[in-house]
């Protein structure tokens, strides 16, 4: 008798929905998931940005004047605190120094320049009657008149913004106590504050945070010695090209750029176009375009040499990354976001780059880095 035929292999039933689609659901959810837990994190942050702000300013100064603290301490054998207490005086004299500087240069060239105001404005006034245009003195009482009526009619709102910039200004002052009360326990303990919170993770993966923290520490400072080096570089080419051309102003204009240079790419740009706004009222259109071609100079050797050289081997962003940051950081935070934009950014990607793997701690640190790890597997 013939045995019975085996039972072929059950072919899968066909699925009605392909992998593809499976897959594509998948990764759908999980970011929109992650997407909603990032903007509940920014909408938090930014809520609390009158506390945020200070603390991440307060770290970034950190960053850059630790070197100058652990000078003073291990090679002047100051003690640590009086260390700290040093190198905060130092800085603030240094932020006095310059807006001493500023402000007695703006005392003496301000009323020049505001004489040379009047009559750049009467001169334009006498060019639209009697040039090209050929206005009448009816039409351009008109549109003054109009102006007078719209401000007049704007007064609350004019009225209102003041008491928001009166209420901005206290906020701006309690956040620099604030930045410098944190900025001297991060000097004078941050250490001792990194360990809590690495606490705060499991065991296990103390190690590997403790080195990210250190990898990014380490970027966090070269970002913020490379932005001042540049924006010197930045201040004090426009302001000599300013101060060689006669324009008033001169050194406030340099500091301008200093201070706007710390928002990258668009900051010294944006600053340098007041410093061709006061060469246009006090030198005329020749002035003003010479002062162009300079600004246009110092940003060429800006982006061509000193970010590619610089700012790639500290950041290690694309210029595409950067200017996304500081397009995000404004729109999230105004001017204060676009300066904290890029570092913050620095940060996370050194941060996820080390976790994967990818950007070792260098073997300078590597004793140090060891040493944290025994110390954290002993704990």
């Amino acid at each position: 008798m013939a045995s019975p035929p085996a039972d072929r292999p059950r072919e899968p039933e066909p699925q009605a929905v392909t992998y593809p689609v499976r897959a594509a659901s998948e990764w759908s959810w999980r970011v929109i998931v992650i997407g909603l837990a990032a903007t509940a994190v920014i909408l938090a942050l930014v809520q609390l940005k009158t506390v945020v702000v200070p603390v991440l300013v307060a770290t970034l100064l950190a960053s850059l004047l630790a070197p100058l603290a652990g000078w003073l301490h291990h090679r002047w054998r100051f003690p640590r605190t009086l260390a700290v207490i040093s190198t905060m005086l130092i800085a603030l004299g240094a932020i006095a120094g310059l807006v001493t500087l500023s402000g007695s240069s703006i005392v003496s060239g301000l009323p020049e320049l505001k004489d040379n105001a009047v009559a750049g404005f009467e001169d334009a006034m006498s060019w639209l009657s009697s040039g090209p245009l050929n206005l009448d003195q009816s039409t351009i009482t008109g549109w003054f008149d109009q102006i007078q009526s719209q401000l007049s009619d704007n007064a609350d709102a004019i009225l209102d913004g003041a008491l928001s910039l009166t209420s901005s200004a206290g906020h701006i002052a309690a956040g620099a106590l604030i930045t410098l009360f944190c900025l001297f326990f991060f000097l004078l303990e941050g250490r001792t504050i990194w360990r809590w919170l690495v606490h705060l993770f499991p065991r296990t993966a103390r190690a590997r945070v403790d080195g990210a923290g250190l990898r990014s520490w380490i970027s966090l400072g070269s970002y913020a010695r490379t932005q001042i080096l540049v924006a010197f570089v930045d201040g004090v080419g426009i302001g000599l090209g300013a101060w060689l051309l006669g324009v008033p102003l001169a050194i406030p204009l340099g500091v301008l750029v200093f201070v706007g240079a710390f928002i990258p790419i668009i900051g010294a740009l944006i600053t340098g176009s007041i410093a061709v706004a006061v060469a246009l009222v006090d030198g005329g259109p020749v002035t003003a375009l010479i002062m162009l071609g300079i600004v246009l100079l110092v940003q060429q050797i800006e982006g061509h040499l000193l970010q590619p050289l610089l700012m790639s081997r500290a950041l290690k962003l694309h210029p595409v990354a950067v200017l996304l940051a500081v397009a995000t950081g404004t729109l999230i935070g105004g001017i204060v976001g676009a300066l904290i934009a890029v570092p913050v950014i620095a940060v996370t990607n050194t941060a996820l780059k080390y976790l994967n793997g990818t950007d070792p701690v260098p073997e300078r640190l590597q004793a140090q880095f060891e040493e944290m790890t025994r110390e954290w597997e002993t704990v």
